[in-house]
């Protein structure tokens, strides 16, 4: 189904750029400074990096703030401008940039596909009709998940932008090389100056939007390993303490042990405790600055670890000791 969006609800930007070889990790450090940067802006939601793959050849960026105004604000500061001229000898040639605005959320992650068209004023109504017939061609072809058509945002891209999502590069493969899109794309010949975008899964659901723009990305990598060490560390001792008694062998005991740490940490420890506990912080309101929830979600985990820390060192120690 194919969806029009304006500038009204959640900002995405796609930048794209061509890092000089033997660079990359420079180049890495520099990024997550300005995705830094950026987190202190109005507004924003998230940023994510992503290295080359055999799906996207440019390292890709993108960052998510909860209004086209608060994404300009960050695009077109003199903070990331000064950013930009410190890292330019990271650069090989300049970058690229897609800006998407509001849209509709998948249920899993998915391989997208990020097409912009320059499309005269005039030409717009004929370019709606061939994009949806693109879209009715497509969605014959297995794994389609969907189209989004996005209009022009004034003052910060002239293009139209179109989502493709399918749901693994094999079959986004098969309708990019297909003799039907091929066909299709002869019909909008006037439509051919365009650029084409393949963004794989790893950015899960970084193109997962909602009607009101007001759902937070899911929480980064560090936010998810932080959150697994907290409900795995009581969890683990907990099941020591349990299991001791039994005086099994360690081989045994780690099998029996790493068993039910798993069942108890996916049914129990993680959706009733720590999920419970940390949930501003791991999925914070898009209004409420990066800045203060992580403050107060890592007081927090500092908090529980120690309370947990002390209390076990008193149970071993003073009340139980082990074997």
């Amino acid at each position: 189904m194919t969806a029009e969006k304006h500038a009204d609800a959640t900002a995405t930007v796609i930048l794209g750029r061509k890092v000089r070889q033997g660079m990359e990790r420079e180049y890495e450090e520099w990024q997550e400074g300005v995705n830094a940067a950026a987190a202190e802006y109005a507004g924003h939601l998230g940023a994510e990096i992503s290295p080359p793959t055999a799906l996207q050849p440019d390292w890709v960026v993108v960052y998510r703030f909860d209004s086209i105004a608060h994404l300009q604000a960050w695009i077109n500061g003199a903070t990331r401008q000064r950013l930009l001229d410190i890292g330019e000898k990271y650069f090989d040639g300049p970058a690229t940039q897609q800006v998407i605005s509001g849209g509709t959320q998948p249920a899993d992650p998915l391989v997208t596909v990020v097409v912009t068209h320059r499309v005269h004023p005039n030409q717009v109504d004929d370019f709606l009709d061939w994009q949806g017939r693109m879209s009715r061609e497509e969605s014959a072809f297995q794994g389609f998940r969907g189209t989004e058509i996005f209009r022009p945002i004034e003052g910060l891209q002239d293009e139209w932008t179109t989502l493709y999502r399918y749901d693994n590069a094999e079959h986004l493969d098969a309708w990019l090389t297909s003799a039907k899109r091929r066909e299709v794309l002869a019909e909008g010949e006037k439509f051919k100056d365009f650029n084409l975008r393949t963004i794989d899964s790893s950015f899960g659901s970084w193109f997962a939007f909602e009607e009101n723009g007001k759902e937070a990305p899911p929480p980064s990598g560090t936010k998810t390993a932080i959150a697994v060490w907290v409900g795995l560390y009581p969890t683990v001792v907990l099941l020591t303490l349990a299991l001791s008694p039994l005086k099994w062998p360690l081989w045994l005991g780690l099998l029996v042990g790493n068993l039910l740490s798993s069942f108890i940490m996916s049914f129990f420890t993680m959706p009733y405790y720590v999920n419970r506990l940390l949930k501003r912080w791991l999925r914070p309101p898009p209004d409420e600055p990066p800045a203060k929830t992580n403050r107060i979600g890592l007081g927090i985990v500092v908090a529980v670890t120690v309370f947990w820390a002390v209390l076990f060192y008193v149970i071993t120690t003073r009340i139980w000791t082990l074997p």
